[in-house]
């Protein structure tokens, strides 16, 4: 017997909030407790280079205001930081500070450990066709970040 069409966007949906919610607990743990979901999208947004507010709001599919609260939050709690933008005074370029890098390179470790874990409990080989699975279904740039946008704001 299948299973009703709604359920598959919710289990999907429900594998992604419970992945999140373990990593951002474990972030807690390892000194990163103000982290939200959002910020995630956000500084892997923002990236190694930097951004401007508005190429941030372009990138997450939200205003350049709603990209700018959020840049507001991330600053308050030491995320990133605003610079001048060495080729225009008049704009600022978002920075992630080291605080901001070592959240992102523990986020990377710790789904690392969340995978291993769902190899434990599944096999690997299951884990690997349900991955193999996802990517024959999905487009192939992982990097789609404006769910922000999609949502309806951040």
């Amino acid at each position: 017997m299948s299973s009703p069409g709604f359920e598959l966007p919710l289990r999907l949906l429900l594998a992604f909030r419970v992945l999140i919610d373990e990593l951002h607990a474990e972030l807690a743990r390892q000194g990163h407790p103000d982290i939200r979901p959002m910020h995630g999208f956000v500084m892997q947004a923002i990236g190694p280079q930097g951004t401007t507010a508005v190429d941030l709001g372009r990138t997450l599919g939200v205003s350049k205001q709603a990209a700018g609260k959020t840049v507001d939050t991330l600053e308050r709690i030491g995320y990133v930081e605003r610079t001048p933008d060495p080729a225009d005074t008049r704009r600022k370029v978002i920075r992630l500070t080291p605080y901001g890098m070592d959240a992102l390179n523990r986020s990377a470790r710790i789904f690392d450990d969340l995978r291993a874990r769902w190899a434990t409990e599944l096999g690997e080989d299951r884990l690997n066709a349900l991955e193999s699975d996802l990517r024959r279904m999905t487009p192939a740039n992982l990097w789609r970040l404006d769910t922000p946008g999609w949502f309806g704001n951040l």
